[in-house]
């Protein structure tokens, strides 16, 4: 029986392990992606690379190294945004982006709120895709995204 119990307990901590490699809990905060998501909503984000994420995704990534309108960094002493990937490596690049060239280039991507006083790719350029996070699955205690 105690090796019954050992074996499911380790089962457990293994599962939890892997989960938690793989999926994050994060909470919105601020209003650049409503009305989809709204303050405070949070949302199960699966760890994500750049080619696994497609466009009208919702991803969290971390903005570019700019100093302009950052908040104070979260809990874990990073700044996470929230929003809609609509360009991906070698798309092209949508209109309102003055980043003068005509695809996004390899390892960045575009991103927007859904609030159009999001600040977004259209003030920042483009989004650095090694400081992707994941892409948000759904709102907890609510419909998929």
């Amino acid at each position: 029986m105690k090796m019954i119990i050992g074996g499911f307990v380790l089962a457990a901590v293994a599962g939890a392990l892997w989960a938690r490699r793989r999926y994050v809990v994060v909470t919105v905060e601020g209003t650049s992606m409503a009305p989809t998501l709204s303050d405070g909503d949070r949302v199960l984000v699966r760890r994500r690379r750049i080619d696994q994420v497609t466009t009208g995704d919702v991803v969290v990534l971390e903005p570019p190294l700019t100093p302009a309108g950052l908040g104070p960094p979260g809990r874990d002493g990073r700044q996470w945004n929230i929003k809609r990937a609509v360009a991906l490596p070698g798309d092209p690049v949508p209109p309102g982006i003055g980043a003068g060239v005509p695809r996004v280039p390899a390892g960045a991507l575009v991103v927007l709120g859904d609030n159009i006083d999001s600040v977004d790719s259209r003030q920042r350029g483009f989004f650095d895709a090694d400081r992707l996070l994941g892409v948000a699955l759904r709102r907890l205690g609510g419909p998929p995204l």
